[in-house]
This record gives C-alpha cells, structure tokens and sequence, in this order.
C-alpha cells in the first residue's frame, strides 16, 4: 500500500521577514523625508505568505526552508507555525542571517527593497530529498530570487514528477534583467505556472498577454498570468480561461496580493477542480488580501473565500 502523503502541500524556498510602510502620500524620493502613516513588522517572502495562506483555507502544509539564527529567522519560523504550517524541514543556519523586505506602499502600489540573506544560499544540499515524498504538491515562489536553489530546481521537479507529485512556480522579478537562468528548463516539469504579467512578458520577449500565455503554455501544464486589477488569464492543452478581478475591497497593502492568488489557485488544483474555478478562488484570495497589511494577514478561512465567491455569483 502507498502511504499517504504527510502534506497536501510542500512549500519551498525563501523566508524572509517584510516590513511593511503604509500611508505614504507620495513616492520616496533622494536628498528628501516623507511622513508615513504606519508600518507592521509581519511574514514575508512569496513562497513562506503562499504556504501560509494555503493553510488557512485548512489544507496540511509543509515548508523547506532557511534562515538565520537570528531574532528575524525565529520571527518568521513562529509566524508560520502560528498559521498552522509545519516548519519541520525549516533549517536554522549559524552561519547566515535571515532575509528582510522593506515595502513601500503608495497610490495602490508599492515598491520592495530586499536583503537576500539566507535566501541566496538555500539549495538542495540543505534538506533530504526525501522531503518530497512527504507531500502531494510542490510550490516554489521567487525563481529569480534564488541563485542558488534555482540552479537544483529541474532536478527536484524531476523527481518530484517520477514521485507523482504535482508541481507549482511563481516567477518573481529578476533585478538583473536577465530573465532566463534556466527557467525554461524547469517549466518542462511544472504543471502550473503563475507569473505576473509584467514577469510573463519579460521571460518570453513577447509583447501581449495573450501571447505570452500561448508561449508558456507550450512548456509546463497550466499558465495562469496574474494581471492585477485586470484579473487572470490563463492556457491550458490549448483552452483559454480568462477572469475579471474583484474590486470590492479597498487597497491598504497590495503585498502579498499575487501569492494569496497563487494560494487559492492551488487550493482548487490540489483538490481537482478545473482551472476556471481554480481561477476563482485565486482571485478571491487576492481580493481578500489587499484589505490589510501584510500579505499572510488576511481572513482566508474557506467559509470566507467561498464567501466572497457567492456574493459574486463565481461559485
């Protein structure tokens, strides 16, 4: 008898803590100071606000990490256990010091300042890979981020694949502009993909949304592109789904707003519902974030996504 997996979902990858500025009138600027209205000290990094929002809405979740031995890598290891994410395979590392994100939160739009630490070394050589055969699904957040683990990650989703394992990748920005590193050697063994519009639109050199789906979707399973207000559009075996956002929560921190999508996409594939109602629960996941601080600090329970889904006639 195969035994059932430990974790629905395996999440892997960076961990850092965000610190989030919020109220400010204006765009930071050189040689000047601007007057915020607050900040918050909460979980960060794509995959860790990713896993933490997939356990809310009451699925087993795992995370592969690292940070540092620090007052930061404690903070986040506590943030993810209190949302229910088992932090087993968490390395704490002596030698390292845990990742920050400073988030600047102005006209419904931010801008992020990122401190790698730990995050630049994490890599295979710091777990076992039976780690993988612990769960049923594999997440991996910030691709570009991770010099050193997106080098191991074809590997992984290899075997993860021969496991029978699914997989997921979010793309993050890639601050050198290369946009490559190997990421269309990954994609083969990815069943969904989900980058940002603006992300999509960089790794193929294409020019529309559209087009960059019907490219992507050539190379993993299933490209959801995430378009913001605009919504998901999304390519699968040739069939195209596309859906509206939602609109009825007003913007206080737009963190965390794209993994909070991811999370509820996932929710719907991991149980095996078809990518237009995956679509749904991402979009409600990601409405409901942006109405606080913080992007693993929402009400994602299931009663209230689903709920938000009804009051908008998607469920």
């Amino acid at each position: 008898m195969i035994p059932q997996p430990r974790f629905d979902v395996l999440a892997m990858g960076e961990l850092n803590a965000d610190l989030i500025i919020t109220g400010l009138r204006e765009a930071p600027a050189l040689n000047r100071e601007i007057i915020a209205g607050s900040f918050r000290k909460t979980l960060g990094s794509s995959t860790a606000l990713c896993a933490a929002n997939i356990a809310k809405m009451g699925l087993k979740v795992g995370f592969c990490g690292k940070v540092g031995n620090d007052e930061d890598g404690h903070f986040v290891l506590r943030e993810l256990q209190a949302r229910h994410v088992d932090t087993s395979f968490c390395k704490i590392d002596p030698f390292s010091e845990t990742g920050i994100t400073l988030g600047l939160n102005w006209g419904g739009d931010r801008a992020l300042v990122t401190v790698l630490g730990a995050t630049s070394t994490f890599s295979a050589a710091d777990f076992d890979p039976t780690v993988l055969k612990t769960a049923g699904h594999i997440h991996v957040g910030s691709f570009f981020l991770q010099a050193a683990l997106r080098r191991d990650l074809p590997g992984i989703f290899k075997t993860a694949r021969g496991l029978g394992l699914t997989t997921s990748l979010d793309a993050g920005w890639d601050d050198t502009g290369t946009w490559d590193f190997g990421i269309r050697d990954l994609l083969p063994h990815t069943d969904v993909f989900f980058p940002s519009e603006t992300e999509a639109l960089n790794v193929t050199g294409k020019s529309s949304a559209e087009e960059a789906a019907a490219e992507l979707a050539g190379l993993c399973r299933i490209a959801v592109i995430k378009r913001g207000s605009l919504g998901a559009y999304c390519v699968s075996n040739g069939r195209v789904w596309q859906t509206a956002s939602y609109d009825d929560v007003p913007v206080v921190d737009t963190t965390g707003a794209g993994d909070s999508f991811n999370a509820g996409f996932i929710y719907g594939f991991v149980r095996g519902l078809p990518p237009e109602r995956c679509l749904e629960y991402g979009n409600a996941c990601g409405n409901i974030c942006v109405g606080v601080t913080g992007g693993a600090n929402a009400d994602l329970g299931i009663d209230n996504v689903e709920a938000i889904m009804r009051a908008h006639g998607r469920l």
